[in-house]
């Protein structure tokens, strides 16, 4: 009884954090680009990054809490998707919103590591919802 419900809350968990990211990914980014200035969006989007990558991250931990007795191999891919969207969180964003203000002081350079990072950021971020669509899929199916 026990395995399931720790089970019923990792597929809860690991359900929330792909939600969450389909839905930053597929309606706030596009509205906020289509609905505000390009100067407004981008501050808006910079103040919620941190907070998404925070939710993300604690979502695929608590994932990970519930399902590492019972579904060792799940608890580790969102153990994974966890922990990278904290470290996203503490130095890839921080770096890249660097290069960002650089770059619109008039530094190529900066632009330039600017957009290496973001394509970082948005490969590492399309892991992470494979990883969480594939234990979803494991634990619903």
């Amino acid at each position: 009884m026990g395995s399931l419900i720790a089970i019923k809350i990792g597929l809860l968990a690991s359900a929330l954090v792909m939600g969450s990211m389909a839905f930053f990914s597929a309606v706030v980014a596009p509205l906020v680009f289509t609905r505000l200035e390009a100067a407004a969006a981008g501050q808006f989007l910079r103040a919620l990054f941190p907070w998404y990558h925070l939710v993300v991250g604690i979502g695929g931990l608590s994932a990970a809490g519930a399902l590492a007795w019972v579904r060792p191999a799940e608890a580790v891919v969102m153990a994974a998707v966890g922990f990278a969207a904290l470290a996203l969180r503490r130095w890839l964003l921080p770096a890249t919103q660097r290069h960002r203000d650089a770059a619109a002081a008039g530094d190529e350079e900066a632009h330039a590591r600017f957009d290496r990072l973001h394509r970082l950021s948005v490969w590492i971020n399309a892991l992470q919802f494979l990883g969480a669509v594939a234990v979803v899929a494991r634990l619903g199916g």
